[in-house]
């Protein structure tokens, strides 16, 4: 197969064409993105939404500004991308826009602010989340080397169990263990993405237990403080008359209604027996996005806990979509004793402090089986997600935690990157002495060779950790190995006075089976670590297994296609492979 020097480098040019696509995310995190852009795009998504907000409105107060103290200037370099946009709405609304523009004539073909902020926001926006793609498809440097925490997170199954029989579920032991622990992932990542962790790797670990890697600085109590916390879903008697007066109150006091920290500056806008809510919606983004504020009574009139199950449906007339939910008999009882005495007024989901949904009571609800409609598709499933693990209270422990700090990561990335540095070159000169020009081969086989070992870690989203650096060293010297077996047969058919095509032939067939049965071997071992060990056993048996594939792509293909290539294109008769003559 691929007895042809064409077809073989078309392969070989398809592969690293191919490595170079998986290396490109690796490439411009590390390389073309500024620390101050990789800050903010680790940044949590509501930090980002806030960043890109401010930067919108600073733009555009620069711009109005502009046409204030000179109308007839243009935009700004800066800016001039704003003029396109103009132009296209100006053919929108079926005028001409000016043949050359001024900051006036971009301005009027906008019909205020609030429609150019979306316009700012999406250019900040759009930028920031593109670099954080890049840095969740590139190759990640594990906590051994950028510093940070590890926690792992047990999950009392036994108790989410114990309760089923509480709330009355149908549902099977093994699919309420997998809801469970689904909510409980689910709560971690949206509680510490909350607190602005930046990027936080959480995935679960046996049947159990929860794994969770914050890379940077963290306080270890604010970490315990938000494992250990527990959201909360519940139905709240909204008060409309308060919740009207607050809008028109805030409506008029936009600047100072709220301080610093998010609390009323005078609570007697709302009454003593109420609490202020956002109401929430999910964004484009998936992201929580304020959509106004409801004042609900304080009193909780039915908890979360008595939800039975919940699913998306349709409503018979109108075909739109509703959410359909059933309580336990408990809740049945006190929900449809509320509904009757509550008919024409509004009930208010909230979860985690945030109203998820508000709908209008129309009848009294007996039974236990509620539907509630009013809302998109997308905002139904949302909804339904919320409902259907309401009752499931994951109780969470925190079983150990490990804090690496930044200047042992640092001395650990300085340590690793000599140890690869120095072993790699120590290889290659020792190849190039002993070996002379066939030793070229043997370098370009391994810098090709980390090249696509780097290139696969990439393609995975795998972690480099210091036990993964210790697999490449060793992988260096497999691929070496390889290199040896080749060039010493390939000496042997020399000494036995074969023309160079022959011996180079005859040296790669005989080496080709000791060279396989070698790394066939080393990876079936590098597999059955990589499955059964855990934590710096797992991260060296990975990067052996893809080290111990790509050194035998390099050896066997890339090597034999520039010892062919040498002898067709260049028409070279001997080979410089020993120091005594050929």
């Amino acid at each position: 197969m691929f007895r042809s020097k064409r077809a073989r480098l078309v392969v070989l040019i398809a592969v690293l064409a191919f490595c170079f696509v998986c290396l490109w995310p690796s490439i411009c995190w590390y390389v073309r993105t500024p620390k101050e852009e990789q800050n903010l795009a680790l940044g949590s998504l509501e930090k980002i939404k806030d960043y890109s907000t401010d930067k919108a409105n600073a733009d555009i107060d620069l711009i109005f500004a502009q046409a204030r103290e000179n109308p007839d200037s243009s935009l700004s370099v800066d800016y001039a991308w704003l003029e396109k946009v103009a132009r296209k709405n100006y053919k929108l609304m079926g005028q001409s826009a000016p043949k050359t523009m001024s900051v006036v004539d971009v301005l009027e073909a906008f019909d205020d602010r609030r429609e150019l902020l979306p316009i700012f926001e999406a250019r900040y926006r759009d930028r920031i989340l593109k670099n954080k793609e890049y840095y969740e498809n590139a190759v990640k440097l594990g906590l051994d080397l950028s510093g940070g925490m590890n926690v792992i997170v047990k999950a009392d199954l036994d108790s989410v169990l114990a309760s089923q029989k509480t709330a009355e579920t149908m549902i099977s032991d093994d699919v309420l263990k997998a809801q469970a622990m689904e909510q409980a992932i689910e709560n971690l990542t949206s509680r510490i993405d909350r607190f602005g962790l930046s990027n936080p790797v959480i995935r679960q670990q046996g049947e159990d237990r929860i794994y969770i890697e914050l890379p940077g600085a963290a306080e270890a109590d604010q970490i315990n403080s938000i494992i250990m916390g527990r959201g909360i879903l519940n139905f709240r008697l909204v008060d409309d008359q308060a919740t009207n007066s607050f809008m028109q109150y805030y409506m008029s006091h936009q600047n100072n209604t709220f301080d610093a920290a998010g609390n009323l500056v005078d609570p007697s806008v709302i009454p003593e027996d109420c609490d202020l809510f956002g109401y929430y919606v999910k964004d484009d983004y998936g992201l929580d996005e304020r959509a106004g504020w409801v004042v609900v009574k304080k009193e909780v009139v039915l908890d979360g806990q008595h939800i039975k199950s919940a699913e998306v449906g349709t409503e018979n007339i109108t075909n739109r979509p509703q959410v359909n939910f059933v309580l336990d008999s408990e809740g049945a009882q006190i929900f449809g004793d509320f509904t009757a005495s509550h008919v024409n007024q509004s009930m208010a989901i909230v979860s985690d402090n945030k109203v998820k949904s508000r709908a209008t009571i129309n009848e009294p609800i007996p039974g236990g089986r509620v539907a509630i409609s009013g809302f998109s598709l997308n905002e139904a499933q949302n909804l339904q997600k919320v409902l259907q693990t309401a009752w499931l209270t994951v109780p969470l422990s925190v079983e150990s935690q490990q804090v690496i700090g930044a200047s042992l990561g640092e001395t650990a990335i300085h340590q690793g990157a000599m140890a690869l540095s120095v072993g790699l070159l120590l290889i290659l000169i020792f190849m190039l002495v002993w070996y002379k020009g066939a030793g070229i081969n043997a370098v370009v086989a391994q810098v090709l060779n980390l090249y696509i070992m780097f290139s696969i870690l990439s393609a995975f989203n795998l972690t480099i950790t210091l036990s993964s650096i210790a697999g490449m060293v060793l992988t260096i010297g497999m691929a070496v190995d390889a290199n040896v077996i080749i060039f010493e047969r390939i000496k042997e058919e020399i000494a036995l006075g074969r023309p160079r095509a022959t011996a180079i032939a005859n040296g790669f067939d005989n080496a080709f089976w000791a060279i396989m049965d070698s790394n066939i071997t080393t990876f079936i071992a590098a597999i059955f670590m990589s499955q059964l060990g855990t934590g710096t056993i797992q991260g060296f048996a990975v990067s052996l297994a893809i080290g111990v594939v790509s050194s035998v792509f390099t050896a066997l293909f890339v090597s034999r296609l520039i010892f062919d290539w040498n002898t067709q294109s260049m028409k070279k008769k001997t080979i410089s492979i020993s120091w005594r003559k050929n």
